[in-house]
């Protein structure tokens, strides 16, 4: 009887697998750090035979390379993606035999890159479920713009031939993709946590839509890149180096201060809360709980050291974690306890009021100046603002802050982590700043005007 174990990786939006039987497993698109495959393929009690790409993944560093190294699995990758080490070219219609009666076998499905390949997990001859990766995902697909402009409406058609390649497997078995969860990898979010081909043939719209109609909905509505995708697919192709997660260097108050003093960013990632009530001046929020990795990695100017404030070493390895599997390798340093021992002087402290959308509307109503300023994408905005707003998108503001006009800035997103890390970096310069910790749909109930 097969097994197969879904790895959630919350912070990236991905999943990664462990899949087998009695002795012998496959590890799939799994995370740089390998540890916890490790885990789990040890509570099984099985040994870690395979390890598999479905492509060269754009949002993070894989941990395949090292997984093989250390347990002498055979790595498969497929034979269109040029890396700089030794691995299993893996084509279309190949076959990996796990066990006796448990197989895999490669499916060609180009799109969301050209060498893209899922894998089906055969039991005795008989697909039970394919691995998919960023190809047919619950619901949607996988992007096909992040490989090179030119290329992307040729990927979108082919995504479109792939998802039909895939839908001849049999109704019941299992999609287990690794991208939909929150990934910008993926072309919309997931539709629901599991999936099958029989539930995709009756909804997804590369397959009940004809291509040209299901090519032109595509493109309409991808959305933006982050900015360190640049970084992961060279990272990945290299060949990623071992990550190492031992505690970060301890800073005192007067090397915190040096280190803002130097330019380099110094990140709190208490609870957005906590920051707007007290923190170091110039520190910037990125809440642990938040999509740390994503939008740290999005904003950050590649390279720049970086220190971690939290409150405890627990938080601090949890960070290390997510910031190892997007290449951010090693804080320059860390500290933990409160913002009172982050600072020689009290004077050092600074803290901005929060508010909702209901505060915002009392405000405007009483004549107040102010800038209110959305830091939601573009495709979030397309469907509704507040007059008179001023929209630059969170990715966007660290590079375009003196584009904000004078006044008591209230910064606003679609639920409140996004204003908080804008607030920050606002605050850092010295901006009067009011975070509305609120959901946009509650602009609606309290008379803010929107317009389309």
């Amino acid at each position: 009887m097969y097994f197969v174990e879904t790895l959630v990786w919350e912070g990236l939006g991905n999943r990664s697998y462990l899949a087998g039987g009695r002795t012998a497993a496959v590890a799939v698109d799994p995370p740089r750090d390998i540890d916890r495959v490790m885990a789990v393929a040890a509570r099984r009690g099985v040994r870690i035979t395979h390890v598999v790409e479905t492509h060269l993944h754009n949002d993070y560093v894989t941990g395949g390379l090292g997984l093989a190294r250390l347990t002498g699995a055979r790595y498969l990758v497929p034979a269109g993606a040029r890396v700089a080490f030794d691995r299993v070219p893996v084509t279309g219609g190949d076959t990996a035999e796990l066990e006796d009666g448990l197989a895999l076998r490669a499916v060609a499905t180009p799109g969301h890159t050209p060498h893209h390949t899922s894998y089906v997990l055969e039991e005795s001859g008989t697909p039970v479920a394919v691995f998919t990766g960023g190809s047919l995902l619950i619901g949607t697909v996988g992007r096909p713009d992040l490989v090179d402009p030119r290329l992307t409406v040729h990927l979108a058609r082919a995504q479109h031939a792939s998802a039909h390649r895939l839908a001849q497997l049999p109704d019941e078995a299992q999609v287990l993709p690794t991208h939909g969860f929150g990934s910008f990898c993926s072309s919309a979010q997931a539709e629901g946590e599991s999936t099958t081909i029989g539930v995709e043939k009756a909804r997804n719209a590369a397959l009940v839509q004809d291509v040209d109609t299901f090519v032109a909905e595509l493109l309409a509505h991808l959305d933006d890149v982050p900015a360190y995708y640049t970084h992961m697919s060279p990272a990945n192709a290299a060949g990623a180096t071992p990550v190492d997660l031992t505690e970060p260097q301890r800073a005192d108050a007067a090397q915190i201060a040096e280190r803002l003093a130097a330019g380099e960013w110094v990140v709190d990632l208490r609870n957005r809360i906590a920051f707007a009530d007290g923190h170091v001046a110039g520190a910037l929020n990125f809440e642990l709980d938040g999509k740390l990795a994503t939008y740290l990695a999005w904003l950050i100017p590649w390279g720049r050291p970086v220190t971690l404030l939290a409150e405890s070493s627990g938080q601090i390895a949890a960070a290390q974690r997510e910031l190892v599997r997007v290449g951010i390798d090693r804080p320059a340093a860390a500290a933990t306890g409160a913002p009172e021992q982050w600072v020689s002087d009290p004077a050092a402290l600074r803290s901005y009021p929060r508010a909702d959308f209901a505060e915002l509307a009392k405000a405007s109503a009483r004549g107040e100046e102010l800038v209110v300023l959305d830091v939601r994408r573009a495709s979030e905005r397309a469907m509704g603002r507040i007059d008179r707003s001023v929209h630059i998108p969170l990715h966007e503001l660290h590079h375009r802050l003196q584009e904000v006009p004078q006044g008591v800035v209230w910064v606003h997103c679609a639920g409140g982590m996004r204003a908080a890390i804008a607030a920050s970096l606002l605050d850092a310069v010295g901006r009067q700043v009011v975070a509305v910790d609120d959901s946009f749909t509650a602009a609606h109930d309290v008379g803010l005007v929107l317009t389309g």
